[in-house]
């Protein structure tokens, strides 16, 4: 199933209560995870990022914009930023194999239903305006709620894509749309000119002939005695971080002014991170992997794996290259990810959102948790064939080393281990959707099924790489007992 990031604004920064019980109403979305919560007193706006697949995603925005709706009234709302809704905008962000294409989708239905249910209009913006110039969101917003509520009703150029041509009248409109990944960045300057900021936010925007794919504003913080160029990122690919930074030095010391400190809003590419690392360190001739924790099976925190990454197409044709890695053992660890992804699609289907089961909830938690454990032991897999492959080298070139010898054993040890953690972590999920078989949904069976065989290939393909390997750690040296006792359990599960 496709998955979506959404970041929603909110006109709401200087009451955390308020903030934590609109939250709230995502968090009680099966299905759905609240990565990130930004408060900002200063523009009195809220960011909070949140993951989810298509249908859970959108009924914890709506849930959310309920809440919105009820708690905030912008006719007494201040604050820097421009706004014009109690929600301000509700971007749909496709991640991994999901399209912009189903985003569009997504943020037409999320729009319709706001304006059928909840009486505020609705502006498409970004990849799925209707009217090009709606694809900018300044244009969208221009006037704010005062001057959009000013004009709605008499300006052609004002009727929304969906709803009445009026304000609600506390919560505003709404922007609605599909982008790409996108970077929230602020620079604060060592000074409470706020024309000073506002000077540089227009030297460094694409839209005034700056950098390209920068959206820039200045603002002021008053209780900080500071201002801000604040700023969005449409593409950090093609300006990266690095490059706005010193194109804002540059100017704050044209005019006598210092940097006094950068912020991100919400979440950040890991990869947008590494381009301040190599600009700033000078790094030469550097290779990403030579970061530790892409050599090593990440931990939970750690950036996702290098052949997860890829595209299904990416990785069959690595696959299919004449190469050891990725081999076998990538294969079923892949194949055990999308079988347990599909029984998460069959749970979800059979699962009631408005009266969730206990079983069926605690079974998904379970598996989400195991497709990530699959997922790892793709890119795992291939580093301990490649490890195993050095080791192999080293004791052959001086094989009454010591140290050589105990790298061999630690090599085919791992060799063996990842395989059969991904048989262990396969046999476990298809166990768990066995348990739960009776309550799937007669209409999805065959997706189960599905999901079930994937799981068996799994498990067979990974205790064969387990197999493989006990003779030569058995001639090394190890002690395979319990090894061959768990292969020999999975074998027959």
């Amino acid at each position: 199933m496709s998955r979506f990031e959404s970041v929603p604004n909110f006109s709401e920064g200087r009451d955390p209560a308020k903030v934590d019980a609109i939250a709230a109403a995502a968090r009680a979305v099966p299905g759905v995870t609240v990565l990130d919560v930004e408060r900002n007193g200063d523009h009195n706006r809220s960011v909070i990022s949140l993951v989810g697949e298509g249908d859970p995603l959108l009924e914890a925005l709506f849930r959310m914009m309920e809440v919105a709706v009820r708690l905030i009234d912008l006719r007494t709302h201040v604050g820097e930023h421009p706004r014009m809704g109690a929600t301000d905008v509700v971007p749909f962000v496709p991640l991994g194999t999901a399209t912009m294409a189903e985003a569009v989708r997504l943020s037409e239905r999320l729009g319709e239903r706001v304006a059928r249910e909840l009486g505020i209009p609705v502006y498409l913006y970004a990849a799925s305006a209707r009217v090009p110039e709606r694809s900018d969101l300044a244009y969208v917003r221009k006037g704010q709620f005062e001057g959009i509520r000013d004009t709605i009703a008499t300006d052609p150029g004002r009727r929304p894509d969906f709803g009445e041509a009026r304000l609600h009248s506390t919560a505003g409109a709404v922007a609605i749309g599909a982008r790409p990944v996108l970077i929230a960045f602020n620079v604060n300057l060592a000074t409470p000119d706020v024309s000073i900021a506002k000077k540089i936010a227009k030297t460094v925007r694409a839209r005034d002939g700056g950098l390209p794919e920068v959206k820039a504003l200045g603002f002021e913080l008053k209780e900080r005695g500071l201002s801000q160029v604040s700023m969005n990122l449409t593409d950090y690919r093609t300006t990266p971080i690095p490059r706005v930074v010193e194109a804002i030095r540059e100017e704050a010391k044209k005019l006598d002014v210092a940097t006094e400190e950068s912020e991100v809003v919400g979440l950040i590419p890991y990869d947008a991170l590494l381009d301040a690392a190599e600009f700033y360190l000078q790094l030469k001739s550097f290779d990403r992997q030579q970061i530790l924790e892409r050599r090593i099976v990440p931990s939970p925190g750690a950036p996702p794996s290098r052949l997860a990454d890829n595209s299904i197409a990416e990785f069959c044709a690595k696959l299919a290259a004449r190469t050891p890695t990725p081999g076998g053992g990538s294969a079923a660890a892949a194949a055990g990810a999308m079988g347990t992804a599909l029984g998460e699609m069959v749970i979800r289907y059979s699962n009631s959102p408005e009266s969730p089961d206990a079983a069926l909830t605690a079974a998904l938690g379970e598996l989400e948790t195991a497709r990530k454990d699959l997922l790892r032991a793709i890119d795992a897999d291939t580093d301990s064939f490649e490890a195993l492959r050095t080791a192999r080298r080293a004791r052959k070139a001086a094989p009454d080393d010591p140290k050589a010898t105990a790298g061999w054993l630690a090599a085919i040890r791992t060799a063996t281990e990842v395989p059969l953690g991904t048989a262990r972590s396969a046999r476990a999920v298809a166990c768990r959707l066995e348990s739960v078989r009776a309550q799937v949904r007669p209409t999805i069976a065959s997706d189960l099924t599905t999901a079930l065989a994937l799981l068996d290939a799994a498990a067979a393909g990974a205790l064969a790489n387990v197999e493989i390997n006990l003779p030569d750690l058995d001639a090394a040296g190890g002690n395979t007992a319990a090894l061959r006792a768990e292969a020999r359990s999975l074998r027959g599960a």
